[in-house]
């Protein structure tokens, strides 16, 4: 059974056997960000010396890792957990319905959970032509820091200061060519993302700070388990006017990337996803052009009504520029999941380490903690 002891346990195990994995291997990623602006290499610590081709062989490493936890984890899941129906039509719950078709079928009951008495449904794999689809194909990151969604976090950072970031934002598709399923979509989608990342300094007066603005396309294929991604974004940072008036010495950076993406995400379980992604900037400014990021996402993938259900999400962001070094990203709360479309709402605690998630401040360290809301549409 899907609720039971047994699969809990399991299911605890595995996000924790993943989650020491990544943060062994983000390690030596992270130990040299701290003082870019003010050591030079050479008085670093020894172990902090790393090479870019060491990093980038060790994101390798761990990526071909996780895909064999990845298998291994599929076979045990596929023993323990029955796949439920997608959800696509409601129906009576005492009479079978016929479809166009003149397919025949009985009505479906999702299991309840914590009491909720959840709606009755039938599986169609019809694919179709659909303008202004519901819901995503490929999922944003739960943790990613640069994702369009809308979001804000309020925490403290490692000198004291607090800071407020909130994005302004979301996606949608534009037309898909595929099922209506609303987890799990297969077929082809094309969507639209925009956001602006803004941050404002409470201590100031909530000050802009500054500002990060991205927009981009994406088409997506998803099948089985599997979903790809390839598209385009563009994103630059600007440093706010009050933060400026206020730090006359501050060197402003023109901070740009217009970037080719490619990603891939797999559901071992229908709460559990795993996804790697690389990007290429055509044109950049202070960036350099590769990037590479990865994480592990636990969260609710079916309606969960009134009660919700528990999640955790970890992203790993590395960045040329940054001599591949990046930052590590980790949220973990509580969520539900809508009856209709599959939106996310989060609320929980946030933690980052690493470069600052602002571009304007691509190279200085950042050590934040603190709670955060988060809706993916």
């Amino acid at each position: 059974m899907l609720n039971s002891p047994k699969a809990i346990y399991y299911e605890v195990a595995v996000i924790a056997k993943l989650t020491r994995l990544f943060l062994a291997m983000m390690f030596p990623f992270l130990a040299y960000s701290k003082g870019w602006r003010c050591e030079p290499m050479d008085v670093r610590p020894i172990w902090a010396q790393t090479t870019r081709m060491r990093n980038v062989l060790q994101t390798l490493l761990f990526l071909a890792i996780l895909s064999g936890a990845t298998l291994s984890c599929r076979q045990d899941a596929r023993a323990q957990i029955e796949r439920l129906p997608q959800p696509v039509m409601a129906v009576d719950f005492q009479e079978p319905v016929t479809l166009e078709n003149d397919e025949y079928y009985e009505p479906t009951v999702l299991p309840s959970a914590a009491g909720y008495t959840p709606a009755v449904y039938v599986e169609d794999d019809t694919w179709s032509w659909q303008v202004l689809p519901d819901g995503i194909l490929y999922k944003s990151y739960l943790a990613g820091a640069k994702e369009s969604r809308l979001s804000t976090q309020y925490f403290s950072l490692s000198d004291g200061d607090w800071m407020w970031d909130s994005t302004l934002g979301g996606r949608f598709g534009l037309f898909r060519y595929g099922t209506q399923h609303d987890f799990l979509p297969q077929g082809l989608q094309m969507d639209l993302e925009g956001a602006a990342q803004v941050r404002l300094d409470p201590g100031e007066d909530r000050d802009v700070r500054s500002v990060d603005f991205r927009a981009g396309g994406y088409l997506a294929y998803g099948w089985d388990r599997h979903q790809i991604k390839f598209g385009y974004y563009h994103l630059s940072s600007h440093v706010g006017d009050e933060f400026l008036l206020k730090n006359m010495g501050f060197m402003r950076l023109n901070y740009v990337r217009d970037a080719l993406v490619l990603g891939y995400s797999y559901y071992p379980r229908d709460n559990l996803r795993l996804y790697a992604e690389a990007a290429w900037a055509f044109v950049n400014d202070v960036a350099d052009p590769w990037e590479f990021q990865f994480g592990v996402d636990w969260a609710p993938a079916h309606p969960t009504g009134p009660h919700g259900a528990p999640f955790a999400a970890i992203n790993g962001h590395l960045r040329e520029e940054l001599n591949f070094g990046g930052n590590i990203a980790v949220q973990a709360g509580w969520a539900w999941r809508s009856d209709e479309h599959g939106h996310l709402f989060r609320v929980g605690l946030h933690y980052y380490n690493g470069a600052s998630n602002q571009w304007s401040f691509f190279d200085e360290f950042e050590h934040q903690i603190g709670v955060g809301l988060w809706y993916d549409f």
